[in-house]
């Protein structure tokens, strides 16, 4: 009897081809259209609204003649995955609606849905590998995808055991340009259509605009603060973990008021985008935000000491393990690969797991550390685990 696989078919080329290549291995498939977000507040124009993508995969269950269903989950992913996203934003932290969109909708909700229709798998574009544990085949791993420029292993980083078992990623072992070549040769709709940017299932939007919905504009002074203010002299020749994960604290007495801002939970460690501040021999970047007193802190060029940290900090809640088997002791350091962003290379650091939470220390300084992203570490392709960075 075949196996049966619901794929989340997303009106793109990567979840098209990976149904296609799912029935090319005998496997019974089903298409599954998600409807996760029908609000338009703030989205840019022309930017893919979710009927033109539920067109297209229609078409593409109809060119695959396999059966096609659709779920509105566009309540619980504004409150799981928005409602979380303002919250963070009004804390002063940036999350990854990507990632949250994957824990909480992909591999939570539809992975439900599915298990109700009666599948024993669910499938996503993704580009990443899963495999079991040859000597232990009840453990599952999280492999990084071969294409590197496409690797979304990062993306899946907060996925438990439970999850990977029941999801296939046929995508893996190929890269992009193959999968664009293989629509084509089999005249799947999706062949051109370019890929999806943006957040996760909303598309590209006026960040502050969509921001806005629920956070008010509220100007406040930008505060610039020195390349050699006497605070980076504090962590030279330091080896506390605890130290070296402490983000930098500034007061607005250290620096000297360089513009006014329209709301610092708008704002981003690194970026420096809607500044406008001028007059200076370099951009000027977001060193810290402070949502409290609605201060921006800012430096010049990209070399400024505050924009690079040696270290960070996860709280002890929000440390996953992809592979829980692997959970090392208190009070006990591993090395392990690192990336902080997606698409950022891996980076050597050592992982000192404590009551307090998982400090990670840098081999080489960091360029914006920033709370509420996530940190995954690696063992070679391996994801092993992540967290929220808290600090």
């Amino acid at each position: 009897m075949k196996k049966k696989v619901v794929v989340g078919l997303s009106g793109g080329v990567d979840s098209s081809v990976a149904a296609l290549l799912l029935k090319q291995e005998g496997y019974d498939v089903t298409g599954l259209f998600m409807i996760n977000w029908k609000d338009t507040t703030g989205t840019l124009a022309g930017d893919c609204p979710w009927k033109d993508d539920l067109l297209f995969a229609e078409m593409v269950a109809r060119r695959l003649e396999i059966p096609f269903l659709t779920v509105d989950f566009s309540e619980k992913y504004r409150k799981r995955v928005v409602d979380y996203m303002f919250s963070e934003y009004s804390a002063g932290r940036t999350p990854n609606p990507d990632v949250l969109c994957n824990r909480e909708i992909k591999f939570d909700l539809f992975l439900q849905k599915a298990l109700e229709e009666g599948a024993d798998f669910i499938a996503t574009g993704h580009y990443c590998r899963r495999e079991n544990l040859p000597e232990n085949p009840a453990i599952v791993r999280l492999l990084a995808g071969i294409d590197r420029n496409k690797d979304q292993s990062y993306f899946l980083c907060q996925l438990h055991q439970e999850q990977l078992a029941r999801s296939l990623f046929p995508l893996g072992n190929i890269t992009k340009p193959m999968v664009r070549e293989i629509a084509r040769k089999h005249g799947l709709p999706t062949s051109e259509r370019k890929d999806s940017q943006g957040i996760c299932f909303i598309g590209k939007v006026d960040l502050p605009a969509f921001l806005q919905q629920k956070l008010a504009p509220r100007e406040g002074n930008i505060i610039e603060i020195p390349a050699d203010a006497p605070i980076y002299d504090s962590k030279e020749n330091q080896d506390d973990p605890e130290l070296l994960a402490t983000p930098w604290r500034y007061t607005p007495d250290m620096g000297r008021i360089a513009g006014k801002h329209r709301g610092a939970w708008f704002y981003t460690i690194g970026q420096n985008k809607g500044l406008n501040i001028g007059g200076r021999p370099k951009p000027s970047f977001v060193i810290a935000t402070d949502p409290v007193n609605n201060i921006i802190y800012t430096g010049v060029g990209d070399d400024h000491p505050g924009l690079y940290r040696k270290g960070l900090r996860i709280a002890p809640r929000d440390i996953h393990w992809v592979r829980p088997d692997l959970m090392p002791e208190q009070n006990s350091t591993r090395t392990y690969l690192v990336r902080i962003r997606y698409r950022q290379p891996l980076q050597e650091a050592d992982l000192i797991f404590k009551p307090s939470g998982a400090y990670i220390l840098f081999k080489e300084k960091q360029r914006g550390i920033t709370p509420g992203q996530f940190a995954a570490w690696y063992d070679g392709e391996e994801v092993i685990g992540s967290g929220a960075i808290f600090e």
